[in-house]
């Protein structure tokens, strides 16, 4: 704000000397205010979309396989939780999540909604994808219908399948770092580690360390709050970026053995 209000003084005093100045640097505190209250908006507009979209479509891949079970219910309650929502955010996704599982959801038209309202921010779809992942996966598993609607999830958002298979990968990293990591082999770890970065095995070291360091940057919390990340889902973010990194050093490992 200071600097719009001596910007705008100096401009005023070019042309009308000292009370140009005043009214310069009053012009700029207005401009510089009032831009600031239309990206508060606009941000709040896109944190609001988010978490509907999320729940919305969130409920239509729950009934992916035909029923929604009282285990998803209670999922995306835990959702709730984890996203630290208040009362009424939570009435909001609750009725997001009906909406969502309904016989005549548009699944499509929600989409195109979200793309709207998040300016297709690639981030952004990243990260819906993400939430969708952890929400129909926190046992680890992902049944065929459910990996299915993933697809054609990030196809609508314009998304390649390649980060559907990058998510799932992350999600089983997870689970298998929860449960001790001990049913799941090394091949399939290093694996797994290479669809997160997105690279192939052959990928040179530069290659790997690039890929890594790109992924780290789009995927900075601070970075995708700017970008309308709601705060309750910074969590999820971090989430991801740990994933990243333990990733990043499965491979690191594994070539470090076979040099």
């Amino acid at each position: 704000m200071l600097f719009a209000m001596i910007v705008g003084g100096l401009i005023g005093y070019a042309f009308g000397r000292f009370p140009g100045f005043i009214i310069g640097a009053a012009i700029g505190a207005f401009l510089f205010n009032r831009a600031k209250t239309r990206l508060i908006g606009k941000l709040q507009n896109i944190q609001s979309g988010f978490v509907e979209s999320v729940f919305a479509v969130m409920g239509a891949l729950c009934k992916a396989d035909g029923v929604v079970t009282q285990d998803e219910i209670e999922m995306a309650e835990t959702m709730f939780v984890r996203f630290r929502m208040n009362e009424q955010q939570r009435a909001a996704a609750k009725k997001a999540f009906n909406r969502g599982k309904s016989p005549d959801f548009d699944l499509d038209s929600e989409l195109d909604h979200f793309l709207r309202i998040s300016g297709r921010q690639p981030a952004l779809l990243q990260m819906f994808l993400q939430v969708q992942v952890s929400a129909i996966a926190a046992d680890g598993v992902i049944h065929p219908e459910e990996h299915q609607m993933l697809v054609r999830i990030a196809r609508r958002l314009g998304l390649p399948d390649s980060q559907v298979d990058q998510l799932e990968a992350m999600l089983r990293g997870a689970h298998a770092g929860q449960a001790g990591g001990g049913q799941r082999s090394s091949d399939q770890q290093i694996d797994d580690a290479y669809k997160v970065l997105g690279v192939s095995a052959s990928a040179s070291d530069a290659e790997v360390k690039r890929a890594y360091r790109k992924l780290m940057s789009e995927n900075h919390p601070d970075k995708l709050a700017g970008k309308g990340l709601p705060e309750s889902m910074r969590e999820m973010a971090e989430e991801r970026t740990r994933e990243i990194s333990h990733a990043y050093d499965v491979i690191k490992e594994a070539r470090k053995k076979a040099a």
